[in-house]
């Protein structure tokens, strides 16, 4: 049906094209194109290194050897998106580089703030280690002698990589999916990856993003996969492009072991750290907690296929009940999502495409298939084409009927009417929504402006640590916008614990009034409650084919535009609950630069 009604469309749209250059015409030809509204879904993938996020992902777009699952030591270092490819039946990627700007600032905050930092030299030390391992991926032990910004940023290193030069993404086309994976590996994947011995210099520390395309493949048509790093990055480029994606995903996988599925931290504190981006600051809609291995049994009394069967069953029941018991204790997590929108799988990629002890259907990646499925959509896709389409042409026939001007001009006062109306109530909506988060706001700086204090202290200097370790922990907080990564242990973010009562005060507010949940709307359904009454309007002007034709045209139009709107609150409302990080972000500069104004 829908190809048939884009068929018309295509030769309404040619006739006009050569047709005379009115201002019905020009305005016909931007509702017809109008109509190609591409609807693009975000599933995010986070997960451990080890935990089967490649296997994961290969097994349910049906592409074993799309993405490299190499050794436990090996891990995904940049945000991946796999998506489809509706141009031709190769497997494509394009590199998406930072620039050499951004390489240069963050080789200086490396040998100012860790490599030349005594303090930092520990083999314990995660941010020195990393800052090793970057070095040597990308320069081997050529950097150890020349710790030179200058020389380390010269053309001759990347030679190999001319469009990091030039700032273009580097396209790769492959045959097969195997082609390009073993392609990706030094753009991809650590320089710890034991299985890529041939690789001799990696660039995944200058890549922010890679875009692979799938050719054939009906689950990716609406829907692109990511599979992102654990948490945000000290590149600033990398980290706002992270930050972004994380805020447009509609469902997030966390995808861990099962066998340390409930106690391993890693995977909880990833849910933690972006439950906010994720809530209030994004999009999210589902939360899937994917268990994976769950074919793996190591102490079974019973060896027999029936025997391994049943273990498995026990164990995954066991799992997912206790990954459901740990999320309840989340309460942070709670003031962003409902216990609706958290599910467990148990899923074995492994006898997904094997089938050994299990099933398809018993692995539960059919069940992820099916959720991709219904993301993509089509119906509702086809269900608005039509729509629009019947919109557009109920105008052109319209337009053709002489109608009585005095009737068209008593429809349009009633239309005016009814507009002022709608718009007064939508307004007054608004209005109380205005009032109820001020009040939670000026809640929320006054428990801001007596703690903030006691805050600043536990923050910089919980220890009350003095002389050059304290120093140094400060000048890291500045440098990095109010960001500190520790020794040991999760990275810290100033700015979020100094707006925290400022976005508690408004948390439960802001989820009832722009709601992440399909089935719920903003402004409490305000919005798609507003109705010129064109449905009377018809009823009314049966006797005029002209008025209800267009009348008909305008219907499709409030819906679209209602649409339209739904979509920009959506996006706006992520800017309007990360100012308040922003601020404390914009207050952090304003330090450093009196601070280099003191030349410290």
């Amino acid at each position: 049906m829908l190809s048939e009604v884009r068929n018309i469309m295509a030769c309404v749209h040619d006739k006009i094209l050569h047709g005379e250059k009115t201002k019905l015409n020009a305005f016909l030809e931007e509702k017809i194109c109008d109509l190609e509204t591409e609807k693009r879904e975000l599933v995010g993938v986070f997960g451990r290194t080890g935990a089967g996020k490649s296997s994961l992902i290969n097994a349910v777009i049906g592409e074993k050897d799309l993405l490299p699952s190499g050794s436990v030591s090996a891990c995904t270092t940049v945000i991946i998106k796999v998506e489809a490819n509706k141009q031709n039946q190769k497997y494509e990627a394009e590199i998406e580089f930072i620039t050499k700007e951004e390489l240069e600032k963050e080789l200086w905050f490396l040998f100012t703030f860790i490599l030349n930092d005594e303090d930092y030299k520990d083999e314990d030390d995660d941010d020195y280690n990393d800052a090793v391992e970057m070095l040597s991926a990308l320069y081997g032990e050529e950097w150890k002698n020349k710790r030179s910004v200058e020389h380390l940023i010269n053309d001759k290193h990347f030679r190999e990589i001319p469009e990091f030069i030039v700032s273009k993404k580097k396209p790769l086309t492959c045959e097969s999916a195997k082609e390009l994976s073993a392609k990706l590996v030094k753009y991809t994947r650590s320089s710890k990856d034991r299985d890529a011995k041939e690789v001799k210099r990696w660039f995944w520390p200058l890549v922010k993003c890679v875009t692979v395309r799938v050719p054939n493949n009906d689950l990716l048509q609406n829907v692109t996969l990511v599979d992102l790093p654990g948490n945000g990055d000290r590149n600033k480029g990398r980290d706002k492009m992270w930050k972004g994606v994380v805020q447009s995903c509609s469902t997030v996988w966390i995808v861990t072991d099962i066998n340390r599925a409930a106690s391993e931290k890693e995977p909880w504190e990833i849910l933690k750290s972006a439950s906010s981006l994720m809530g209030n600051g994004g999009q999210c809609q589902h939360i899937h907690f994917i268990c994976t291995k769950s074919d793996v049994i190591e102490d079974s009394d019973d060896s027999s296929v029936a025997g391994v069967r049943a273990a498995i069953f026990k164990r995954n029941m066991q799992a997912k009940e206790e990954v459901r018991r740990e999320f309840r204790k989340l309460k942070g997590v709670h003031t962003h999502f409902s216990g609706d929108c958290f599910k467990v799988f148990t899923v074995s990629s492994k006898e997904f495409l094997k089938e050994k002890s299990l099933g398809p259907d018993e692995t539960e990646v059919p069940k992820l298939q099916e959720f991709l499925q219904d993301l993509n959509d089509f119906h509702s896709e086809t269900l608005k084409y039509v729509s629009g389409a019947y919109g557009i042409l109920s105008l052109i026939q319209g337009a053709g009927c002489g109608d009585v001007a005095g009737v068209k001009a008593n429809v349009c006062t009633e239309l005016e009417e009814n507009l002022e109306r709608e718009i007064s109530k939508v307004s007054e909506t608004m209005k109380k929504s205005y009032r109820t988060f001020k009040m939670c706001i000026m809640e929320g700086v006054e428990k801001s402006n007596s703690s903030w204090e006691s805050v600043l202290k536990s923050f910089l200097n919980p220890r009350r640590e003095t002389g050059s370790a304290f120093h140094r922990k400060l000048k890291c907080i500045v440098a990095n916008n109010g960001v500190y990564k520790p020794k040991k242990g999760k990275q810290q973010n100033l700015n979020e614990r100094l707006a925290s009562k400022l976005m508690e005060s408004i948390d439960e507010e802001f989820r009832k009034t722009f709601p992440n949940e399909s089935k719920c709307e903003p402004f409490n359904g305000a919005i798609s409650s507003f109705s010129l009454g064109t449905g009377t309007l018809v009823e009314k002007y049966k006797k005029y084919k002209g008025v209800q034709l267009q009348l008909e045209f305008l219907r499709t139009e409030e819906e679209k535009i209602k649409t339209k709107v739904h979509k920009t609150i959506r996006e706006q409302k992520k800017e309007i609950y990360s100012s308040l990080r922003l601020q404390s972000r914009k207050s952090c500069k304003s330090a450093k630069g009196k601070k280099e104004d003191l030349g410290i």
